[in-house]
């Protein structure tokens, strides 16, 4: 390391959030439901080891709606950040964060989606919010829309499914920026898209997949996609008219996967899962769909609505950079037989050259700086990694303190390689840890699978005083910080 060039002058360390994981207030001041509200904690014994529980039929939508399903929903709870952010961004800023991603809850601002006019006190919080980061030296970066479709689309429309969407998202993008111009430069428009065709239409765009007939879903799924690049790429346009100089990136989360063996086959098949997770910012950076996306619709009888001007919409408004989640590499092989583990969201096989965290996924930093390379290389932007972290269990000592060696060993070994890929020529701006306040857990609506560099008195059952405390990992992240990360030690 001590041959390596520094971290740029300017680098933006911190941390990176989601509104319907850590606000709560889910009815607070006019706020509607989203498709995050829907989602029931379901314990471990009853939905296996680590299995997400995120999907939707449309019967358990009827059911929670009309009262019939009793259940919690801890992510209408949070860690009621909604109340507190004032003492949060205040730790956050005790670190030292020069970044926080936050994301606006849209059914704060458009409590159905297709209102005509917004919330006002929804605009108002998220103003004294942002001014608040300010007061304490922290840019924000901004998410517009994080797995938080308004329920009120998903009723009208079936979510994302529906083209007049696009309208009703660019009304929402348009208010928030006209708001926010002198207090947001940097913004993201989806949240990890490629889970809306990979793992879950209803979390990634408000579709719930059981009301199109089984023969159509697939192709459903793709157009939904559809709907929210043309969407992403008219917020682009919109942005660069309203906030001078203001930045748009897309988000991925980064799946990386190797071949198992030295097979051909397995090789092929790397590629091209590599190829089906690239593809997204491929359309979002390069303003078009690969041929080799185009192929494999033409293959499986996928045809998608397009508008006469959407092809040139995409081509003109490519984002300006692009983030990405990296937690875990995976593993493909074509042969049987091989062992299975799990992922963000999706698995893969064993690699025995990794170990794995406490939910299953391999730990693996040097993939990150192939990440950043591949991705570099293929799209020459600059890049942001906005999601990184490790979900452990987390023991309080009697004295009250945390001693979780294990995610400073995981945050070091990253940050390694991130210097790493700098020096080898990567343009890479800003580094956001995931999450760096204990929060409800996406997939899995736990609180006990912890991120965060400080404590949040919550259990699973949602029990506790929501008290704040600082682990170990908190002065370490800070000491990095204030180094610029120099000193990792």
């Amino acid at each position: 390391m001590s041959n390596l060039k520094p971290f740029p002058k300017g680098f933006l360390w911190g941390g990176a959030t989601a509104a319907n994981q850590i606000e709560g207030g889910f009815d607070a001041d006019g706020k509607g439901l989203s498709s995050a509200d829907m989602v029931a904690y379901v314990p471990k014994a009853e939905r296996g080891a680590h299995s997400a529980s995120i999907e939707i039929s449309s019967q358990e939508l009827a059911d929670i709606l009309s009262g019939k399903k009793q259940a919690r929903f801890p992510k209408r709870e949070g860690i009621d950040f909604y109340h507190r952010y004032k003492e949060d961004i205040a730790l956050f800023a005790e670190m030292g964060f020069k970044m926080l991603r936050i994301s606006i809850h849209w059914a704060r601002i458009f409590p159905n989606g297709y209102d005509e006019q917004p919330n006002e006190a929804g605009l108002a919080y998220y103003e004294e919010m942002f001014k608040e980061m300010h007061k304490h030296g922290i840019e924000p970066m901004v998410t517009l829309c994080h797995y938080e479709t308004p329920l009120g689309l998903t009723e009208k429309y079936n979510g994302w499914l529906g083209r007049e969407v696009v309208g009703h998202f660019l009304r929402y993008a348009e208010t928030v920026f006209t708001r926010y111009k002198d207090l947001v430069k940097y913004w993201l428009t989806f949240n990890e898209i490629n889970m809306i065709t990979m793992h879950s239409p209803f979390t990634g765009g408000g579709v719930v997949i059981d009301r199109v007939p089984q023969a159509e879903q697939e192709n459903a799924k793709y157009q939904a996609l559809h709907h929210q690049f043309i969407a992403s790429s008219l917020a682009t346009k919109a942005l660069h008219e309203i906030i001078p100089g203001g930045q748009m990136g897309c988000m991925l989360a980064r799946l990386p996967h190797y071949a198992y063996t030295a097979d051909p086959q397995d090789q092929r098949l790397a590629q091209w899962l590599n190829q089906q997770n690239l593809y997204f910012t491929d359309v979002h950076a390069r303003g078009e769909y690969p041929k080799y996306m185009l192929r494999h619709w033409a293959e499986n009888n996928v045809k998608i609505q397009k508008e006469l001007s959407d092809d040139a919409i995409l081509k003109q408004y490519p984002v300006d950079f692009i983030s990405f989640s990296y937690y875990v590499s995976l593993t493909a092989t074509t042969h049987d037989n091989a062992e299975r583990v799990g992922g963000n969201l999706m698995g893969g096989v064993k690699n025995p050259y990794l170990q794995a965290s406490d939910w299953g996924w391999q730990i693996d930093p040097i993939g990150l700086r192939i990440t950043l390379n591949d991705m570099y290389d293929r799209y020459q932007i600059p890049l942001f990694i906005v999601e990184n972290g490790l979900g452990a269990y987390d023991n309080v000592e009697a004295d009250g303190n945390i001693h979780d060696d294990y995610r400073i060993a995981y945050h070091r070994a990253h940050i390694q390689q991130m210097q790493e890929a700098i020096n080898d020529g990567v343009d890479l701006r800003g580094y956001l840890s995931w999450g760096p306040i204990d929060l409800v857990s996406m997939s899995t609506s736990e609180m006990s699978k912890r991120y965060g560099f400080i404590y949040v008195d919550i259990d699973d059952d949602g029990n506790g005083t929501k008290a704040r405390s600082r682990k170990d990992s908190f002065f370490w992240y800070k000491k990095v910080i204030a180094s610029n990360g120099a000193d990792l030690s």
